[in-house]
């Protein structure tokens, strides 16, 4: 096995708000509390304490001890849970939707990440417990997100006859069968394939709900880890966030403070796009079959796309009688996971440290602990025979990061017996034009337009002519250009990175139960670069 490191900022896929808060830009100081170095965790520790009452302790372990009843969880979960009343015990954690049988590869990636850092942290820190947490996105509404998973190149999708409403959690597993016999008839019949069966087929055919589902999933990948699942939709952990739903609803504290956050941010030297925008109410209405936005309009309170209306006090009087019934969204789903959490970190990929960037001034202002926050390992994955066959083609693995007309352009002038560079050229035109400007300055500056006209019409003759020369080459080339954009494509499916599109079957099917120990082997969550892993 072989690695290499790509900094994440050579790799182009990354955002230069993300590439920025890694090299600790000091613009972006503000906009966080503390960075990812293990010596910063000490201070959050301490902090983290003051902020979190024994109370809220039982109120999770409680939440945790039913949530999990009927399910068989490993000796280390279990600890781990009991752990969680222990007031030297903190967590480390991720979140990620109830994508089917896990969605995209990262969902591996995010998890061993959070279970390396608590790993990263108990030797640094040996006094403390600390347990690696997945959050389970089971409030979400937004189906077509989550209803497929790609295998080698195909969509395996959930299209069920009824589409159900409402928090995906909710959702019946029925009509899944049809896609365990669709999966099933791609995967073959070697062992690693027999095992994939029978993990969809516990998972999804042996549960009743999504939400069941999912954390018989997660824990079987996990448990042996001591994974600790949590589902946020429990009326116990949200009566903790009453005082927060109040502060956002009645004071809209979460839009003025993430607004005031926006505008700080729009007003850097460096554009950053905004990943996401407040609303005047950061909460949704969730009753059975639906998840819909609140809305305030003329001080009554009405549930989007329906008929269901409070004035105040009886918006009061539901939220202190049904707190489940309130359901944050993007920008509040953070916030109650911190209040209700003993967290330390939040390992998120980079659209998700992109929001939490806009979120401290809030946090701040409600009076809840903000997470350090780290960016979760990346990684490539390359099997021997996939590196033997960029090793013949003379290609680099930095290569393939390229967009594939650049990567395709740059193979070619390596290989071709013509010099296909006209940058000399170039140069050399450059030079003669100095001469003409100096010329026309020295008789009639009126001309020095007719110069400049002239140089940019002879630079554009010659980039059209170096891209002619590039297409006849890339024709007489062709059969090479087949084979290393056939490689390229290979790693990065949908020229995207393999992480984003592959599902952990396909590594399966070859590593095996070796998959996952090999990933804890080598991901450092820490160690802010991204990984080419060769096997």
């Amino acid at each position: 096995m072989d690695i290499e490191c790509l900094p994440f900022d050579h790799t182009g896929y990354f955002s230069e708000l993300i590439c920025d808060y890694l090299k600790e830009k000091k613009s972006l100081r503000s906009f966080y509390h503390r960075f990812p170095n293990l010596e910063n965790f000490q201070k959050q520790v301490e902090e983290k304490t003051k902020n979190f009452p024994q109370s809220r302790r039982e109120v999770l372990y409680d939440a945790l001890q039913n949530q999990y009843k009927g399910v068989q969880i490993t000796k280390k979960t279990e600890t781990h849970i009991r752990q969680l009343k222990e007031p030297i015990t903190f967590t480390v954690a991720t979140g990620h939707q109830l994508n089917l049988f896990t969605g995209p590869l990262y969902f591996l990636y995010k998890i061993v990440s959070t279970i390396n850092l608590t790993l990263e942290l108990k030797k640094a820190y040996p006094r403390y417990n600390f347990v690696p947490v997945y959050w389970m996105a089971t409030e979400d509404h937004d189906f077509e997100e989550i209803n497929f998973f790609n295998f080698k190149g195909k969509k395996i999708q959930w299209n069920p006859d009824n589409l159900q409403g409402g928090a995906v959690g909710h959702f019946s597993t029925e009509g899944l069968k049809e896609v365990y016999q669709a999966f099933t008839n791609e995967l073959g019949n070697n062992g690693n394939a027999e095992a994939l069966k029978q993990l969809f087929e516990k998972s999804y055919l042996e549960n009743n709900n999504l939400t069941d589902a999912t954390r018989y999933l997660a824990n079987a990948l996990f448990g042996e880890y001591g994974l600790v699942i949590i589902d946020g939709d429990d009326v116990n952990l949200k009566k903790q966030m009453i005082p927060y739903v109040k502060k956002d609803v009645l004071e809209k504290m979460g839009f003025q403070k993430v607004a005031e956050t926006i505008s700080s941010l729009e007003a850097l030297p460096t554009k950053y796009n905004i990943q996401v925008n407040p609303r005047e109410i950061n909460y949704f209405y969730l009753a059975e079959g639906i998840r819909e936005r609140i809305i305030e309009k003329e001080g009554r309170f009405y549930v989007n796309e329906t008929e269901i209306e409070f004035s105040k006090d009886q918006l009061l009087a539901e939220l202190e009688d049904h707190p489940e019934r309130f359901s944050p969204n993007v920008i509040m789903r953070p916030v109650y996971q911190e209040v209700i959490l003993p967290n330390l970190c939040y390992i998120g990929g980079g659209g998700e440290l992109a929001y939490w960037l806009e979120l401290q001034s809030m946090f701040e202002t409600m009076g809840v602990t903000f997470p350090v926050l780290s960016l979760r390992n990346s990684v490539l994955v390359i099997a021997k025979k996939q590196y033997d066959k960029l090793k013949r083609l003379n290609l680099s693995t930095t290569d393939l990061f390229l967009k594939q007309s650049s990567f395709i352009n740059k193979k070619i002038r390596e290989i071709s017996n013509i010099d296909i560079d006209f940058t000399p050229q170039k140069k050399y035109l450059e030079e003669q034009f100095k001469a003409l400007y100096d010329l026309a300055e020295q008789t009639d500056k009126s001309f020095l337009g007719a110069v400049k006209a002239q140089e940019v019409k002879q630079k554009k003759g010659l980039d059209s002519l170096e891209k002619r020369l590039l297409k006849a080459q890339k024709r007489k080339l062709a059969d090479h250009v087949t084979r290393i954009t056939d490689i390229q494509n290979e790693l990065f499916p949908n020229q995207s990175l393999q992480e984003r599109t592959l599902n952990f079957s396909e590594l399966y099917l070859e590593l095996g139960d070796d998959l996952i120990p090999m990933l804890v082997k080598v991901l450092k969550p820490l160690h802010q670069e991204f990984l080419i892993l060769t096997y």
